[in-house]
């Protein structure tokens, strides 16, 4: 019987591979198992709206809105934002705040950052098109290998295979993977290469995302739906719910910050624009800071406004604390009214500052637990 193997567990770069866990899958049945895929989708497959046509700048906006982010939350914004930026080229054209302001509420904002930065490397480099080869996307901002295989298979229809979490968990159930998916990475890519219908590379790939987000759910899995039932491992062996193998959580870290809501004597709010990179890079926020051991709010806010801004404030009345988790860590908001003083407000630790009107504010990108802030000031100062 021809098999395709996968060797699984390796040691560090450079060193031999050492068989830990061999895992056999009967190259025989891959035909079947991509005519029962199609066919699975082509009564099952789902109506999304990336899919209605194959113009590669669409696909590839859905592609990195899709990263790490449900599809049911991703489509009002595809709308909003093709309305906003119809084509590749007023993309490019825009702003970086008309960006951010676009994506406000999406998260994970360095996605927004490198889209307005691959367009225009697109505009510079290649026409103003999404290139459409492989070797041009991963030079790209924002692009790697998952997401280059689904604009190139998307748009192009051509045979390259994609990697995302639901992938990597109907694969592992398949060949019933006997180590967590982290350590298997290259053999799934493998895997996955080897599965791909070379002729319907569009159709198949859209496929096995849907399987994975439709049915090999990760608590609930329709295995009765499943077009692959006869040929999944996990399932024959009674272990589709021990695979594929749980990560060990972690505890995330827990930052308390203190945060002010400064006005001066015309009733207007000082804000500052975070510094590029990083997780919130370039929007706007309340200034403030980590709270100190053995420090209070209070003295947290009157020393950070100093650090950041080189202003000096009354702490005022508390306004809202905000509990918000982040993918790494979690953090605690407690924001508190202030009242300018004296000295002349600095971007000394961001890249910009501003004085606006309540009305103003939404009119910058803000983080979302920032505008949870913003409702609870407008809700205070209209009472």
């Amino acid at each position: 019987m021809k098999t395709l193997e996968l060797f699984l567990g390796r040691e560090s770069a450079g060193e031999e591979l050492t068989v830990m866990n061999k895992v056999q899958l009967n190259a025989t049945s891959i035909p079947h198992l991509q005519q029962s895929l199609l066919q699975w989708y082509t009564l099952f497959g789902r109506d999304l709206p990336w899919r209605h046509n194959q113009d590669p700048y669409k696909i590839w906006i859905s592609e990195i809105m899709l990263q790490q982010t449900q599809v049911k939350t991703v489509i009002p914004y595809f709308h909003r934002w093709l309305i906003e930026f119809p084509t590749l080229i007023s993309l490019a054209n825009a702003s970086q705040q008309q960006v951010l302001k676009a994506w406000e509420g999406l998260g994970y904002y360095a996605r927004a950052r490198n889209l307005h930065q691959a367009a225009q490397q697109m505009v510079r480099c290649h026409t103003g098109e999404v290139p459409p080869n492989l070797q041009s996307l991963l030079t790209l901002p924002g692009i790697g290998r998952t997401t280059a295989g689904g604009i190139l298979s998307s748009a192009y229809n051509q045979p390259i295979s994609i990697l995302d979490t639901n992938v990597k968990r109907v694969l592992a159930r398949l060949i019933a993977l006997p180590v967590p998916v982290n350590q298997a990475i290259p053999d799934l890519w493998k895997l996955t290469d080897q599965l791909l219908s070379q002729d319907q590379p569009r159709d198949f790939n859209q496929a096995l995302m849907d399987l994975g987000a439709m049915v090999c759910l990760p608590k609930h899995p329709s295995c009765s739906s499943c077009p692959w039932q006869s040929h999944c491992q996990a399932h024959i062996l009674g272990k589709t719910m021990e695979i594929p193998s749980a990560k060990v959580r972690q505890t995330l870290p827990h930052k308390l910050i203190g945060v002010a809501v400064i006005r001066n004597q015309n009733g207007e709010i000082l804000i500052d624009r975070r510094r590029q990179g990083g997780l919130l890079g370039g929007l706007w926020e309340f200034p403030g800071g980590k709270i100190e051991p053995g420090e209070t709010v209070e003295e947290c806010i009157h020393r950070e406004i100093q650090e950041e801004l080189g202003i000096l404030v009354t702490v005022e009345d508390p306004l809202i604390t905000i509990d918000h988790t982040y993918s790494h860590f979690w953090v605690t908001l407690y924001v508190h009214h202030c009242q300018y003083l004296s000295g002349e407000p600095q971007p000394l630790e961001c890249d910009e500052i501003r004085w606006v009107t309540l009305e103003q504010l939404t009119d910058f990108p803000f983080p979302k637990a920032n505008t949870r802030i913003i409702e609870a000031l407008k809700e205070a100062l209209t009472e």
